[in-house]
C-alpha cells in the first residue's frame, strides 16, 4: 500500500507542477489563470487534454499575420475617417450628444473605426425573412459576393445558399466564402466542390484551417458578414443552417437580430472581410484594399450613423467589451440587453449592478433553454446574481433567443455577433455595429417589448426554490466562466 501511496503522491506532484508550468507559460488575467489551474489539478491527465482543446493561445506568428493585415487595412479606415470628419457635422445633435461623441472617440482611438453617417438600416428578427432578402440580393449581384459566417451547415438552408451562389458563379460574379471549420462541421471541401468548380473561392478562417491538426475550441471566427457589389451588406446574429430558420424541433422558433445595411458602412464591412480573407489565404490570392465612397449620394429622408467595431484575440484592448461598458456607464434612463449567454467579467458585471443601484431601468433577456450546458448554468448563476442586485432578468420562452442587442436610453443601440460573455469579449473574433440613431434604437426597443410578452421575470422567490444540485452546477460552472 505504501508503494501505491508514493506513486500516487509523485503523480499528483508532477501533475501539479506541470499544471502550474503550463498555465503560467502564457500571460492571462488572474481569473483565467486560476480557472485553468483548477481544471488541470482537479482532473489529472484529463485536464491536460481539455487544455489542449480549449486552453492554448494563438501562436505569435498567427497574431503577427492578423495584425499585419490590420495595419494594411487600417489605412483605408483612416481614409474613410478623414473624409467623414467633414460630414459628421451633419449628424443630428439630438443623436450625436455628449455620450455618442465619447463613444465615437473611444472606437476611433481603440479600433480606428470611423462613424459613417450615410446609411439605411433594416432590422430582421426572423430567419425566413432575413434569408429571403439575402437570397434576393445575391440573385441581383453583378460584380462580387463576399460571405463570412461562423456557421454554414450542410443542410437544407446551406444547400439553398450554395445553389444561389452557383448560379451567380455561372454568370461570372466573383464569389468568396469564408467560414469557421469548427462552427461548420459537415461543410467539407467535397461539399463545396460544385461551387468551387465554377470558380468560386471557399476557405476556412485561418485559426481553423486544419481542424484536426489545429484542434482548439477558442479563437473562432464568430463574425457574420455579407457584402455585395459595394452596395449592400448584412451583419448580425444569424448563421446559415436550418435551426436558424426555425426548422430544428430542439430549439423551435429561432429569435435573432440581423441588419441589412446600404450606404457607406458597406465599405467598412468590405474592408473587414478583406482583412480576414487576406489573413487566411496565400499572398497571391489576397484581395487589394480599396474603398470608394461616392461623391454624389442618394438623398434619403432618414439616415443612420453607424460605427462598425471589430475585436479579437489579436488585440488586448477588447474594444467591443469597452463599448458595452461605456454604454452601460453612460446610461441615465435605461439599459436593455438581449444575449443567449450571460457570462460577464467583473468590469461589466459591476457596471450593470451600479446602474441598477442608481435607479436605471436595467433589463437583461436570456433564453429559457440551453444549447451549451456549462454556459447555460453559468448564465443562470449570473442571472441570479444580477436579479439579487436589482437587475430585471427575463427568460425568453418562445423558442431560442440568439439576439445580441444592447439599447441605451432609446438613443444608442448595438447589434452584432458578440454575446454578453467573456468568450465574445476576448476569445472570439467578433463584429458589432454601434448605431447613433433614436429611430433605430426605438425600433429595437419595440422589438424588445414584444419579446417581453413571451418571457417571464426571474424573481428572488424562484431563485430560493432552486434545488441544491442546480445551485451547485451553477456555482461550479461559474468557476469555469473565464474559460467557457
Amino acid at each position: 500500500m505504501s508503494t501505491i501511496f508514493w506513486v500516487i503522491l509523485v503523480l499528483l506532484i508532477v501533475n501539479t507542477v506541470g499544471a502550474i508550468f503550463t498555465v503560467l507559460r502564457e500571460v492571462r488575467d488572474i481569473s483565467t489563470t486560476w480557472a485553468w489551474l483548477l481544471v488541470l489539478i482537479l482532473l489529472p491527465v484529463i485536464g491536460f487534454g481539455i487544455y489542449l482543446f480549449a486552453g492554448r493561445g494563438l501562436s505569435a506568428k498567427k497574431i503577427r499575420l492578423i495584425q499585419g493585415q490590420y495595419s494594411d487595412g487600417i489605412g483605408n479606415f483612416l481614409g474613410l475617417q478623414k473624409r467623414e470628419n467633414a460630414r459628421n457635422h451633419l449628424l443630428p445633435e439630438a443623436d450625436l450628444g455628449a455620450t455618442s461623441k465619447e463613444m465615437i472617440n473611444l472606437f476611433l482611438n481603440s479600433d480606428q473605426a470611423p462613424v459613417l453617417s450615410h446609411n439605411q438600416v433594416h432590422i430582421y428578427t426572423d430567419g425566413e425573412q432575413k434569408f429571403a432578402a439575402l437570397f434576393r440580393d445575391i440573385d441581383a449581384a453583378k460584380a462580387y459576393i463576399y460571405i463570412e459566417y461562423y456557421t454554414i451547415y450542410n443542410d437544407k438552408l446551406g444547400n439553398e445558399l450554395q445553389r444561389h451562389l452557383m448560379q451567380k458563379a455561372k454568370e461570372g460574379v466573383e464569389i468568396k466564402v469564408l467560414y469557421d471549420a469548427w462552427g461548420s462541421l459537415g461543410a467539407t471541401t467535397k461539399w463545396w466542390k460544385q461551387l468551387t468548380d465554377l470558380g468560386a473561392q471557399v476557405e476556412t478562417y485561418f485559426s481553423s484551417r486544419h481542424l484536426f491538426t489545429d484542434f482548439r475550441l477558442n479563437y473562432r471566427d464568430h463574425r457574420k458578414v455579407v457584402v455585395i457589389d459595394d452596395a449592400i451588406s448584412y451583419m448580425g446574429g444569424f448563421n446559415v443552417g436550418d435551426q436558424y430558420v426555425s426548422r430544428d424541433p430542439k430549439f423551435g422558433y429561432w429569435r435573432d437580430t440581423h441588419l441589412r445595411i446600404i450606404g457607406d458602412t458597406v465599405q467598412a464591412l468590405k474592408i473587414r472581410f478583406i482583412m480576414d480573407w487576406n489573413a487566411t489565404v496565400a499572398t497571391q490570392r489576397q484581395l487589394p484594399y480599396h474603398v470608394a465612397l461616392p461623391e454624389q449620394r442618394t438623398s434619403w429622408a432618414h439616415e443612420t450613423p453607424v460605427q462598425v467595431v471589430a475585436s479579437g484575440p489579436d488585440s488586448t484592448k477588447q474594444q467591443i467589451k469597452m463599448g458595452y461598458a461605456k454604454m452601460i456607464a453612460s446610461a441615465t434612463e435605461s439599459i436593455w440587453i438581449q444575449s443567449p449567454y450571460l457570462v460577464p467579467d467583473d468590469t461589466v458585471f459591476d457596471a450593470l449592478v451600479s446602474a441598477a443601484l442608481a435607479g436605471i431601468d436595467v433589463r437583461v433577456m436570456i433564453p429559457d433553454m440551453p444549447d451549451h450546458p456549462f454556459i447555460y448554468r453559468a448564465t443562470q448563476y449570473y442571472a441570479n446574481a444580477l436579479t439579487r442586485a436589482g437587475v430585471k432578468v427575463y427568460h425568453y420562452q418562445n423558442g431560442f433567443l440568439h439576439a445580441k442587442t444592447v439599447i441605451v436610453d432609446g438613443k444608442i443601440a448595438s447589434v452584432g455577433s458578440a454575446n454578453f460573455d467573456i468568450r465574445s469579449f476576448k476569445l472570439n473574433f467578433e463584429i458589432v455595429a454601434f448605431m447613433y440613431d433614436r429611430k433605430i434604437a426605438q425600433q429595437l426597443q419595440a422589438i424588445y417589448t414584444s419579446d417581453l410578452a413571451h418571457s417571464y421575470l426571474l424573481t428572488d422567490e424562484m431563485i430560493r426554490k432552486q434545488s441544491r444540485w442546480l445551485t451547485f452546477k451553477q456555482q461550479f460552472s461559474r468557476l469555469l466562466s473565464p474559460i467557457l
